[in-house]
């Protein structure tokens, strides 16, 4: 069934359940049915299957049969030599993968989100592999999203989403059924997902799916794909099994010629074993596991850890890098980068521009009791640019000057937020949203129609743009109504916003394609706000081509094959179509690593030729797919560490 699509009460007859929630019992027998909500594990690597991992490899095999034979024919020294070489090569890949794999488990040990529910009309909280379809599930600031939901209710409702779309802001979500039959995922406003971040408001929602059936388990199993393989892993098996058909053919070869000689069976059994010892380099194994366990010890010295010992070779050749964009390439914070007041307003005598007046007092951040700000990421921005502009004291100031009296908060149908705020003898309300919903309120069209404008230019350039209106009232409303408060406003002026790119980035991609390296970014986030930035920091030349995820679908794997060298940035695609991406570089003949930090990233980074997952942002799923871990989440350690290639061990 499309949720997204449907209206509220067909969604509760569908799902059997109500406004009050499900009974206890109910949830019981759901839970039977449904089984817990949780992500099933392919189940962790143990010690034991880790080491016996590090014998698979054929020349590994073979090296171990000749040592069985030496030994049998007398020939301690050479049996013993090799048996010591195969343990040393199993000890050294067993200690660097188990440890990454106890790395592994501290970082997934996050305590288990709970949930707030209505079970038999009343407010429960439960673990959230409890829930079961059909809960009312109650969402607040600061929570998890424990389970795909159905939203039913919204007050200013806003979800982080980025670890599963990409998308860098917030999203204001509405109870509305969506008139688009198959919106893109990061645009079913109605839906909220799991393992998503409520950032400000409220609301509740019923549980559509639970466990591998949310979207988030849906892109797990596709990690059941196969894995990609290194350039060292597919050199190595490619030269091993060439080398051992040679070596076994002329041992065969020497044993018959010696036979048909009338040679004892005996000596040129322990001839061809002897040729067979000496032609194959038992210590070429563990001369390689040395130089990547040494390549690893210095890597995670660059904020880099390794999963995968082969991974260190393959940062050095790799040729196409396919980044995220958002907490990568950028800061994953929001930043005013330009704010244009409309004029200064009359009356108002704290020698400050209005536009900024607005922005310090139409905000909910607040400085918690270590002094930082918390609250929503575009509201921090706004005030920490006032500050900027000023001084701390200065804001606190006006925050005491123009005491809030009320407010009519942000609505993801009007886009509009308004507060009243205490001036001298009369009240100044203060309203913020989107442009093209402070356009229509405003008294003059001529400042309305400039505004546009501006606002425009600015979202081309890819900002997020706020405009700001107000008025000036004789006495504090008695009824706050929006319909008589938010109209017939003063323009005040606009800012615009962007997740600013990392101060190092710059440097980091001209340092790629300066070593033949062609960065790519793939991104969840607006076709114009990912062009914008990839011009910013040199990633986009004049000739490279950028793709939304909508164009992309419509290309053929010939057509896409024939146009992906030239492409250097995706916009708003979905998990299939970067694995899709990543296939077509692969196909091309070209080395690809991918990064990323959200479930929706996983299936790629497990098909890279190698996966970087983001320590710090990362979700569990894509550490868990990945060749390497960044534990700093920066795009530029991948370049430092490239650095530490095979050169280098």
């Amino acid at each position: 069934m499309n949720w997204h699509h449907s209206d509220v009460a067909a969604v509760t007859r569908e799902l059997g359940t109500g406004d009050k929630g499900l009974s206890t019992a109910e949830a019981l027998k759901r839970l039977e049915q449904y089984g817990p909500n949780v992500l099933e594990s392919k189940g962790r690597k143990t010690a034991w299957s880790i080491l016996l991992a590090q014998f698979k490899d054929l020349m590994i095999i073979i090296l171990a049969a000749a040592a069985v034979i030496s030994g049998v024919a007398g020939d301690l020294t050479d049996a013993i030599i090799i048996i010591v070489i195969v343990i040393l090569n199993a000890f050294v890949g067993f200690i660097q993968e188990y440890r990454a794999e106890k790395a592994m488990e501290a970082l997934q040990k996050m305590a288990a989100p709970k949930a707030l529910v209505l079970r038999d009309g009343k407010e429960t909280q439960v673990d959230a592999d409890q829930l079961v379809p059909g809960d009312l599930v109650l969402l607040e600031a600061g929570v998890i999203v424990p389970a795909d939901l159905r939203l039913t209710e919204t007050h200013a409702l806003r979800i982080e989403e980025a670890a599963l779309t990409g998308e860098s802001a917030p999203v204001d979500k509405t109870a509305e059924a969506l008139k688009e039959e198959d919106p893109p995922f990061g645009d079913r406003l109605n839906m909220a997902y799991k393992s998503a971040m409520v950032t400000k408001g409220r609301g509740s929602g019923f549980v559509v799916a639970t466990g591998m059936k949310t979207e988030v388990g849906r892109i797990a199993e596709m990690l059941q794909g196969k894995e990609g393989e290194t350039p060292l892993q597919k050199r190595m098996a490619d030269f091993g099994r060439k080398l051992s058909y040679i070596v076994m053919g002329i041992c065969v070869l020497l044993f018959g010629i010696g036979m048909l000689r009338g040679e004892n069976a005996i000596t040129m059994l322990l001839t061809a074993t002897s040729l067979a010892v000496a032609a194959i380099p038992e210590a070429l194994p563990a001369l390689i596991t040395i130089a990547l366990a040494r390549g690893a010890k210095r890597l995670v010295k660059k904020n880099a850890l390794v999963r995968k010992l082969p991974a260190v070779e393959t940062l050095g050749s790799v040729n196409f890098i396919c980044t995220d964009k958002t907490g990568t390439l950028t800061q994953n914070r929001m930043e005013v980068t330009a704010a244009e007041p409309a004029r200064q307003t009359p009356g108002i005598n704290d020698n400050i521009p209005l536009l900024y007046l607005a922005m310090a007092l139409n905000q909910d951040a607040r400085k918690d009791d270590k002094g930082e700000w918390t609250g929503d990421p575009t509201e921090i921005a706004l005030i920490k640019y006032v500050i900027d502009q000023y001084d701390d004291a200065k804001v606190q100031q006006l925050l005491s000057n123009y005491k809030r009296v009320d407010e009519l908060p942000f609505d993801s149908d009007r886009k509009l937020m308004s507060t009243i705020h205490r001036y001298d003898d009369k009240f100044l309300l203060i309203t913020k949203g989107a442009a093209e919903a402070v356009a229509p309120i405003l008294k003059d069209k001529q400042a309305a129609g400039k505004m546009n404008k501006d606002s425009s230019d600015m979202a081309a350039e890819g900002m997020r743009v706020l405009a700001y209106g107000y008025r000036i009232l004789d006495k504090q409303p008695a009824d706050v109504a929006e319909d008589e408060l938010e109209r017939d406003l003063e323009y005040a002026g606009i800012t615009g916003m962007i997740d600013p790119p990392r101060e190092e980035v710059k440097a980091a991609i001209a340092e790629c394609k300066t070593a033949g390296i062609q960065p790519v970014m793939i991104t969840g986030d607006h076709l114009q706000t990912a062009a914008a930035i990839g011009r910013d920091i040199g990633l986009l030349s004049e000739n490279d081509e950028v793709i939304a995820g909508v164009d992309l679908a419509k290309l053929s794997d010939e057509e896409l094959d024939q146009r992906v060298e030239k492409i250097k940035v995706y916009a708003r695609v979905s998990p299939e179509q970067k694995l899709n991406i990543v296939k077509s570089l692969q196909r091309t003949g070209h080395y690809a690593a991918m990064t990323g930090d959200g479930v929706n990233d996983a299936p790629s980074l497990r098909t890279a030729n190698i996966g970087i997952a983001m320590g710090i942002t990362g979700t569990d799923v894509s550490k868990e797919a990945a060749h390497m871990i960044l534990l700093d989440d920066n795009f530029a350690t991948i370049v430092r560490a490239g650095e530490r290639g095979p050169a280098h061990l």
